[in-house]
């Protein structure tokens, strides 16, 4: 009995999240003494899965994009090759979307959120955030088959350096009703869903034309860009980098907000960062009381500082 594991790819590289579940699989197997094998999708090179704990890889060759119930099947399949019990997935978009149809298929209890390695085996049980990350709870697995899903960033990257063999894996796939008719990437920008910091904006900027110095700050600090969902409605940034309970969540390790008041739907979802810090003039803002660092300051005036100061200390470590 194997731990199969899905890990997403995009343009044949693997994501983070790919390498965190197959961390989060690899330590699952050390306590089952057992192995652990990855399902993949167009990777050019799964090579690097060796390094946190693969020990097999199926690669499935599919061009069509991404399609929930094409997937969840073809990982079902996958499993019953393997016969594993296990299977190890991340809390990406795409990943809660599958997850409760390979659930079904597999007739397999569900846990997501998962923060923890298993506190035990047997019963299966982990440890699951709750209510918005405020809170935890353990969960028991019963059925025979288990499906896990990670939270991204809480059990990290953990290097396990090994060796790794490949084959190509060829499911029967199915037919779905739902057809994808075009999708737009943003290639030269951090993804919020990769990003281990993200630098967000709301109405505090006053207008899209001041996005410039937030950009710039991103840059420094190598993150992902977001705004509050006001932003978004007004149009001054794009829907996809709306964060929070209504948009995409965030679990990064550093998320700034700037110009941001704190609306409870966007700290519910930017709630599971490690790191907040925000920036705001008002110093009764709700979002203080949530953050573990504030700055009380015009941003116009403390981000430019910022910039500085973060380009002269990486001159300095350069």
């Amino acid at each position: 009995m194997s731990i199969l594991v899905y890990t997403e790819s995009e343009q044949g590289r693997f994501k983070k999240i790919a390498l965190e579940v197959a961390s989060y699989a690899k330590a699952v197997a050390n306590q089952m003494g057992t192995t652990v094998t990855a399902v993949t999708f167009n990777a050019n090179d799964a090579s690097e899965l060796g390094n946190y704990g693969v020990d097999k890889v199926l690669n499935v060759t599919h061009n069509e994009g991404f399609n929930a119930k094409v997937y969840a099947d073809i990982i079902k399949q996958a499993a019953e090759k393997e016969a594993a019990q296990i299977i190890v997935i991340s809390s990406s978009a795409d990943s809660k979307y599958l997850a409760p149809l390979l659930a079904v298929g597999l007739n397999a209890g569900y846990a997501s959120n998962v923060v923890e390695a298993p506190t035990s085996t047997s019963p299966f049980t982990v440890k699951r955030s709750a209510f918005t990350n405020k809170a935890f709870n353990f969960t028991e697995i019963n059925t025979p088959i288990k499906i896990v899903g990670v939270s991204n960033n809480s059990f990290g990257l953990v290097e396990n350096l090994g060796s790794t063999t490949s084959e190509e894996f060829s499911p029967s796939i199915t037919s779905s009703n739902v057809t994808v008719q075009s999708i737009d990437k943003a290639t030269d920008k951090v993804s919020i869903a990769d990003a281990d910091i993200v630098v967000s904006g709301g109405r505090g900027l006053k207008g899209p034309e001041n996005w410039g110095m937030l950009e710039e700050l991103a840059e420094v600090l190598g993150a992902a860009t977001a705004c509050s969902k006001p932003v978004s409605d007004l149009g001054w940034r794009p829907h996809s980098e709306h964060v929070g309970q209504t948009g995409k969540p965030v679990a990064s390790n550093l998320y700034i907000a700037i110009g941001i008041s704190g609306a409870i739907q966007h700290l519910a979802g930017i709630n599971a960062s490690k790191v907040k810090v925000v920036i705001n003039t008002d110093a009764e803002a709700p979002f203080f009381k949530a953050a573990d660092y504030g700055v009380v300051g015009d941003a116009f005036e403390v981000v430019p500082q910022l910039i500085e100061k973060l380009k002269e200390f990486k001159a300095q470590n350069a």
